[in-house]
């Protein structure tokens, strides 16, 4: 009876190694896993977390808050379906991302719906897949046309906005009617002046910027979010598999068409400005 109750009151070590190697699991072992955590959070040997690239990831927190941009305020205000074609037609041709379709009545009755101000602010400020137009390659006037030649294929019935100097001109010709003629002629120095400054072509945007003009004109748009599998600007995993090619087989692949990519990009753009596109992208991951 004694014997049945002394063995009921031990507990389960019952010889001295059971007792060591207790004491080495309770004591030892947690004060070398402590040792190796602190060495592996110390050492500079390990993958940064979620094997972020630290090259882009450094590029990123310095780029410049800000950018400047050239353009040349004295050429023509382009109609809505020559901005549609450069900058639009990439994505609402085939519905891209969700995109609606160009001439959709379907699609475009709820948007036209919310009126032309409203769609303009979208277009503008960028909404899902669409990157923000304001401030681009093109004057808020010029991508309010578009907006109104997209939507008035759609069932709209929006009034092509003019450009504000137009305005101006317009509501000034009563005044200039009722003024007297001048006739002093013009300085033959300031007419033989005028052609020049008459000749500026009409890509001066995009030469002003270079490759990079270009790609906010009509590149972005994709190229920005990973529209429709294209490779994203500073992916370099992404491009890696293109860098092969070279800048003159992207260029050739970019002016011909790819995929869901028309030719160009849906851009008038010329071969050496595409080019000139395809380098800056290419910069990003190089």
């Amino acid at each position: 009876m004694s014997d049945h109750a002394h063995e009921s009151h031990t507990g389960p070590i019952k010889t001295p190694a059971q007792l060591l190697w207790t004491s080495f699991f309770a004591f030892v072992a947690p004060i070398f896993i402590i040792i190796g955590l602190v060495y592996f959070v110390t050492s500079g040997d390990k993958p940064a977390a979620g094997a972020v690239d630290m090259e882009l990831a450094i590029a990123q927190r310095i780029q410049p808050v800000g950018s400047v941009e050239l353009r040349d305020a004295n050429r023509p205000l382009q109609a809505g379906d020559a901005v549609y074609k450069a900058q639009c037609a990439a994505c609402h041709e085939a519905g891209v991302a969700g995109a609606p379709k160009f001439g959709d009545a379907g699609a475009w009755a709820a948007r036209i719906g919310t009126g032309y101000e409203a769609l303009l602010n979208s277009v503008l400020k960028g909404k899902g897949a669409m990157g923000a137009q304001g401030g681009g390659a093109f004057s808020d006037v010029e991508i309010g046309r578009a907006v109104v030649h997209i939507a008035n294929a759609g069932g709209a019935s929006f009034t092509e906005p003019q450009a504000p100097a137009a305005e101006e001109a317009a509501a000034a010709e009563p005044a200039a009617a009722a003024a007297p003629e001048a006739p002093a002629a013009a300085p033959a120095t300031e007419v033989a002046a005028a052609p020049a400054a008459a000749a500026a072509p009409a890509s001066a945007t995009v030469a002003a910027g270079g490759g990079e003009a270009l790609y906010k004109q009509a590149c972005t748009v994709c190229h920005a979010a990973g529209v429709a599998g294209a490779p994203k600007l500073g992916d370099k995993a992404a491009w890696s598999a293109r860098l092969g090619l070279g800048v003159d087989g992207l260029t050739a692949s970019v002016i011909k068409g790819k995929g869901a990519m028309p030719p160009k990009g849906g851009s008038a753009a010329s071969d050496a400005e595409i080019q000139a596109a395809v380098q800056y992208m290419l910069a990003t991951v190089q």
